[in-house]
């Protein structure tokens, strides 16, 4: 039996997980999916993952699995207790000394978001949230998503440069989602194959897999983690 430790985006809370933690615990695991400290603008990365590790407590075979702003507070949990594996979620993996808010530029992402919405139509990069994030997720849930949402993370946890020097030596998953209208597949492979040398583990949905496929996330979480 594992511990999946889920840690939500940005804007979102603990219940984004929900699904998953339902059908993780029917598989026999542990789960650990708190809200985020929000609407405090004093916090940084390091609280937010000081926060997770409160959660966690004495907790073990830890498998911390970050969503999308939660691939920068993921790895930090890593130098605070013991962890077996991480997995990024159509995660914005982070570079060292990089802050949230240098990588949207340095990643190159507006041009990629651009790109693929040409070739897509404009779906990419939307601005209405059922377009971009919430396209494959039912409308009545989808709304429960959009009404719960807050200020995460805080303007000093986006403006500090990512704190650990390299990488984390934990074994490292990333889950991309091929429907993905905010984070643009292709532009996922290259930054997962040139910042964590891995090929992404893939399943057809939007951003927000875990609203609209939690039983497909939660076998791909299981199934390779070995310790189904």
């Amino acid at each position: 039996m594992s511990t999946f430790v889920l840690i939500h985006g940005a804007g979102d809370v603990g219940w984004y997980w929900h699904l998953v933690e339902q059908e993780l615990r029917a598989r026999g695991h542990d789960v650990v999916a708190p809200d985020l400290p929000g609407d405090d603008d004093s916090l940084t990365l390091d609280d937010y993952a000081d926060a997770m590790a409160e959660a966690v407590g004495d907790r073990r075979d830890l498998v911390v699995v970050g969503q999308s702003f939660g691939a920068f507070t993921a790895p930090l949990v890593t130098v605070r207790r013991p962890v077996e594996e991480l997995v990024l979620v159509a995660g914005m993996v982070p570079a060292p000394g990089e802050s949230p808010d240098q990588w949207w530029s340095n990643t190159g992402y507006g041009e990629a978001v651009r790109s693929q919405a040409l070739r897509d139509g404009g779906l990419p990069g939307s601005a209405d949230p059922y377009v971009a994030f919430y396209h494959d997720v039912p409308r009545e849930l989808a709304e429960q998503a959009i009404g719960r949402e807050r200020a995460h993370p805080s303007q000093s946890a986006s403006a500090q440069p990512w704190p650990l020097d390299a990488w984390p030596p934990v074994p490292t998953r990333f889950v991309l989602c091929t429907e993905d209208r905010f984070l643009p597949p292709g532009f996922l492979r290259r930054l997962v194959r040139e910042r964590l040398g891995v090929v992404p583990d893939e399943i057809a949905a939007s951003h927000c897999v875990a609203l609209s496929h939690p039983a497909g996330l939660a076998d791909l979480l299981t199934d390779t983690t070995g310790k189904g």
